[in-house]
């Protein structure tokens, strides 16, 4: 099994999609990196070479911000935002959406499915 960046990479997915796995590596990211080595991108994982395998680990470790590094990166943007006050920063503090979403309906998984309305949350109560 092939381990990049501290992620195992799995067998029998294609080269392609199973660098995705890796934090930071999209699907763009995967096709610039198999462009630049050469590697065909339709080829599975179990079939790389020992020298494609080692080629692709050196590149995505010198040239590709993953994994610890760029969930760092991301942290201290976002404590850097917190800090200055501005509208973002003060929207990821009070956990609600950053991006200009709608608030009003839409927002369950960013508030955690808190239901604010007078009857929302209510269990209904069985007449007899």
């Amino acid at each position: 099994m092939l381990r990049i960046a501290g992620v195992n990479i799995p067998d029998n997915k294609r080269v392609e999609i199973s660098l995705t796995y890796i934090y930071g590596v999209g699907k763009n990211v995967a096709n610039n990196i198999l462009s630049e080595l050469n590697i065909d991108k339709d080829k599975r994982v179990k079939d790389l070479t020992e020298k494609e395998q080692n080629d692709i680990r050196s590149f995505v470790e010198k040239k590709v911000k993953v994994e610890g590094d760029l969930k760092l990166e991301v942290r201290d943007n976002i404590k850097r935002l917190k800090e200055i006050g501005c509208y973002r920063g003060t929207r990821h503090q009070k956990g609600l959406p950053v991006r200009g979403q709608r608030t009003k309906t839409n927002n369950r998984t960013v508030r955690g499915n808190v239901r604010r309305t007078m009857g929302s949350g209510r269990v209904k109560t069985e007449k007899t």
